[in-house]
């Protein structure tokens, strides 16, 4: 599968080793606003004569891909994703979705509209120490509890370091779609209070703890900092569950184990799903392949990003956000915003929102039948950070 990569930073180069080290792909071109990060991610990726551009759409055309790569910063994933949806191509993109709920309704109906696959690279979901410790979940009974402690002190730079509610946007994302994940079920409430201690190198909010209801009643804690030096825990962080049968634990770096009262208990050993950026790669071209529908796609994605922007509605207002009334906000901002008539005319067929992202018919005014295929305009401002 021949693809074209978005972005040449940081993570762009740890996309890069990966394409570069993957049988199922061939990197035919880079974009990037900055030709020579550019040419520095061709020439690390060993194909220092690949072609490069700063606009998306002349790449395409010069290098007739088969899917595009969005590694761009989040301000970017909006405006990239749209672009090259609309020029015909899938699109497996760093998370978040968008920089918003709003941006993500948009991009999952233009999803819709055009009939390619938008699918978002939620990388921890590629873990099987995480998908063990589903199947030690599984012994416990009725699960009422689940918790993560996270504690890391990174020094990052650039533009993580500058972020508002870093810590929730960045971070948080990947525990909170782990524990959709592990739950099954979707969220209805969310509590949060995030705050930066006095000695915090981050100009946004670098520690939380926030306490999610699902459906069920079953509750969700996430204890989180990025800037707590010292016993750091797993960039997985330290997982509990707990059901009426028993408890499951995992360090978020080795093999999770479970207490059945008292019983040690014994997993079935499940398929390997890949290692992380790689796993979500391997996903996406398999499913590209098969017309399978892959975790990461972003109907079941969006919900992360929910909690995300209820945890920080929440945080602003000491009060608890319920989940509906953010997708139900979201929606109405983003019909009001949309510029692409096609997207605007799904978004407003939607009857329910959540409806709508978990695939009921009822909640919709029907798909489009036939994809839309033209190429669209991204506005150079909306690409500053791309790189």
């Amino acid at each position: 599968m021949r693809v074209v990569q978005v972005g040449a930073g940081e993570m762009g180069r740890a996309w890069l080793r990966t394409v570069a080290e993957s049988a199922d792909v061939e990197l035919v071109g880079i974009v990037d606003l900055d030709l020579d990060a550019a040419r520095a991610g061709a020439v690390a990726a060993g194909l220092p004569d690949l072609p490069v551009d700063r606009d998306l759409a002349q790449l395409v055309e010069r290098t007739s891909p088969d899917a595009v790569l969005d590694v761009t910063v989040p301000v970017a994933h909006h405006p990239v994703t749209m672009q090259a949806l609309r020029l015909g191509l899938p699109v497996l993109g760093e998370k978040p979705a968008a920089q918003t709920v709003a941006e993500a309704l948009s991009l999952t109906a233009a999803a819709e509209v055009t009939g390619e696959l938008f699918m978002v690279s939620q990388s921890r979901r590629y873990n099987d120490q995480l998908v063990a410790l589903r199947a030690h979940a599984g012994l416990l009974g009725d699960v009422g509890m689940v918790s993560t402690s996270f504690a890391r002190a990174p020094h990052f730079g650039g533009f993580r370091e500058q972020m508002d509610d870093v810590l929730l946007l960045d971070m948080a994302i990947h525990a909170f779609d782990s524990a959709r994940y592990l739950i099954g079920r979707d969220p209805v409430s969310v509590w949060c209070d995030s705050w930066n201690p006095s000695w915090s190198w981050y100009r946004g909010d670098a520690a939380a703890s926030v306490v999610v209801e699902f459906e069920g009643g079953i509750r969700y804690r996430y204890d989180g900092s990025w800037c707590s030096p010292g016993a750091e825990t797993s960039w997985n962080g330290a997982w509990r569950v707990s059901g009426s049968g028993g408890t499951a634990l995992w360090s978020g770096d080795d093999e999770p184990t479970s207490d059945l009262d008292g019983t040690p208990g014994v997993a079935e050993q499940q398929p390997t799903v890949g290692v992380e950026i790689a796993g979500s790669l391997a996903a996406f071209t398999r499913a590209l392949r098969s017309g399978e529908r892959p975790d990461g796609e972003v109907h079941g994605n969006v919900m992360s990003l929910v909690m995300v922007e209820a945890a920080i509605a929440s945080t602003r207002s000491g009060q608890r956000v319920m989940v509906d009334e953010v997708l139900e906000n979201a929606h109405r901002e983003t019909v009001a915003a949309e510029r692409d008539p096609e997207v605007r005319a799904r978004l407003e067929s939607w009857r329910s929102v959540r409806g709508a992202l978990q695939g009921d018919p009822a909640a919709d005014g029907g798909v489009v039948d036939e994809p839309a295929r033209a190429s669209s305009a991204v506005d150079g401002a909306d690409l500053q950070e791309a790189r």
